[in-house]
């Protein structure tokens, strides 16, 4: 059975997004987490969706952009997806999942 995992450093993001957005636009940081939240869950149906990010370190790593952000997640042959992260846009992905 197919299943989404978030990792602990994606949780960490997720709270970072909401809290950041929150602090000017409490009901615009809930939609914007809810989404990322929602286009999450394509990976699940289509593990390709997403655009390749790593190299041979990172086998499978993916990404679906929502707005400015990037979800970075690894699907796996038995179904299940790893969320590893929620990045804005401006961030370097290298510094990040130590991609080379």
């Amino acid at each position: 059975m197919a299943r989404l995992i978030w990792t602990e450093e994606s949780k960490w993001w997720l709270r970072e997004i909401y809290a950041h957005i929150s602090r000017d636009k409490p009901e615009a940081a809930r939609r914007v987490v809810r989404g990322i939240f929602e286009k999450a869950h394509l990976a699940l149906e289509l593990p390709d969706a997403g655009y390749a990010v790593g190299r041979k370190d990172y086998p499978g790593l993916r990404a679906l952009l929502y707005g400015q952000y990037r979800i970075v997640y690894q699907p796996h042959p038995d179904g299940t997806v790893y969320v590893l992260g929620v990045f804005h846009g401006a961030l370097d992905l290298k510094r990040h999942l130590r991609l080379r």
